[in-house]
């Protein structure tokens, strides 16, 4: 089994919609189920209503799985289990006030030396823990040996005893740690590979030592994927507008194009412009550079482009409004000047809307509107524009301005036959 497993803390990042997206296809190529898991034991943190628009996003992109968890449910496991470590004296009960441990961290910084817990409640007398009747958190021991993490991208990294530490499993409100809860559930659901961001590396060894302790020796892959870096090198955080998939789609990205731009970041792929489908049929963990991708959103817009011009007429039509094939044409006559979906409603909007007309041409532009109300109607452009002259006199500029502004909601865009074609049948909508 593969899992995707968000917290339902924020709008999704790009880079957990990639970390979907690489699971999915794996279990597509491994034919292994998918599941979701929703971290959701950090209460304070959640914001309610991200578990479903989670989800949404995840239809929305074609990303199915076969199971859908609420990490909150498996609370009786994690308890269970914390407690088997306690019993098998492979965890212990900590004490320490959350003063002294900051007292602690103070001194390692002025040292410049990390901060590592100082074991003072591991050996407690079995007297002194029952007398004790502080708040205590459950802390794993520290494993004896160094731990090694093979990764399908990074390769193999060691963790020596004391870079994992004695780490909190269970807080003092006997709710566990994201690495405890974490490392569980991947062994109760049997997960095989595990694929996420780099930023969870450090995280892996802990996770392993977990398991480990508690006996658990089915080997599980790893993938971490590399960080995304924004226009200026840095991480992109939530403060980038671009690094919400809420905002790409409002923006008028489409899924299908940001699937191919997330794939295509920072890999090896046999063409620039392709559907999921197709990834599928090629796609290899093995092939992703191990440094950090670079997200540019002009590339993003010449990849939506493309897969807009692939989009068939009616369902670019309903994008951006109609149900109608012949709309759908004449939006993809402005997919060379507009690269998103709100550029596009904004061009079609601009047809069917009041227009502006620029004072030398509104005496043009209002006897155009008259003779296109009386207009019998008209196959062929030529036909059209030969009716307009005889009715109104204009020709050149003073015809073809005031035209292109009442046809097309502009003084400049595709050629005017190319509009009539598709606008014949909508003069009446048009010329208000």
């Amino acid at each position: 089994m593969l899992r995707f497993a968000p917290s339902p803390t924020g709008d999704m990042h790009i880079g957990n919609l990639r970390v979907a997206l690489f699971n999915y296809i794996m279990s597509k190529k491994r034919n292994e189920p998918l599941l979701i898991r929703i971290e959701d034991t950090d209460k304070e943190r959640n914001i309610a209503g991200k578990e479903d628009e989670i989800l949404a996003i995840l239809a929305l992109f074609g990303i199915t799985y076969q199971e859908h968890q609420m990490q909150s449910n498996s609370l009786k496991f994690h308890r269970a289990m914390a407690l088997q470590l306690l019993h098998d004296k492979k965890a212990f009960n900590c004490f320490c006030t959350p003063e002294t441990l900051e007292a602690s961290r103070e001194g390692a910084k002025e040292n410049k030396i990390a901060y590592r817990y100082d074991g003072a409640c591991e050996n407690l007398h079995a007297e002194q823990v029952i007398d004790n009747m502080n708040p205590f958190t459950i802390r794993i021991k520290k494993p004896d040996h160094s731990i090694t993490v093979t990764d399908i991208i990074k390769g193999e990294s060691t963790f020596a005893p004391n870079d994992i530490d004695s780490f909190i499993i269970m807080r003092a409100d006997k709710y566990p740690t994201y690495n405890f809860a974490c490392a569980v559930d991947d062994m109760l659901s049997d997960v095989s590979l595990i694929i996420r961001g780099e930023d969870h590396l450090s995280n892996t060894p802990k996770q392993i030592a977990i398991q480990q302790a508690l006996g658990y020796d089915r080997k599980i892959e790893y993938a971490h994927l590399p960080i995304i870096l924004g226009a200026e090198g840095k991480k992109m955080s939530k403060r980038d507008d671009a690094s919400s998939v809420k905002w790409l789609l409002e923006e008028g990205f489409i899924p299908s194009a940001i699937i191919n731009y997330l794939i295509l970041m920072g890999n090896k792929t046999p063409k620039e412009i392709f559907t999921l489908d197709e990834a599928i049929e090629w796609f290899s963990l093995e092939t992703i550079s191990k440094s950090p991708a670079y997200f540019d959103i002009d590339k993003l817009r010449f990849i939506n482009r493309e897969h807009l011009k692939m989009m068939e007429p009616k369902e670019l039509s309903r994008y951006v409004g109609f149900a109608d094939e012949e709309i759908g044409n004449l939006t993809k006559l402005f997919i060379e000047e507009a690269s998103t979906l709100k550029e596009l409603r904004e061009k079609i909007s601009a047809i069917f809307a009041p227009k502006i007309v620029p004072p030398e041409y509104q005496e043009g532009f209002t006897q155009l509107q008259e003779a296109i109300k009386k207009a019998p109607y008209f196959d062929t452009y030529e036909a059209f524009k030969s009716y307009l002259i005889e009715q109104t006199g204009l020709k050149g500029k003073n015809l073809f301005k005031p035209l292109r502004i009442l046809i097309g909601g502009s003084e400049h865009g595709p050629e005017l036959a190319d509009l009539y074609s598709y606008l014949k049948n909508y003069l009446g909508e048009i010329n208000k």
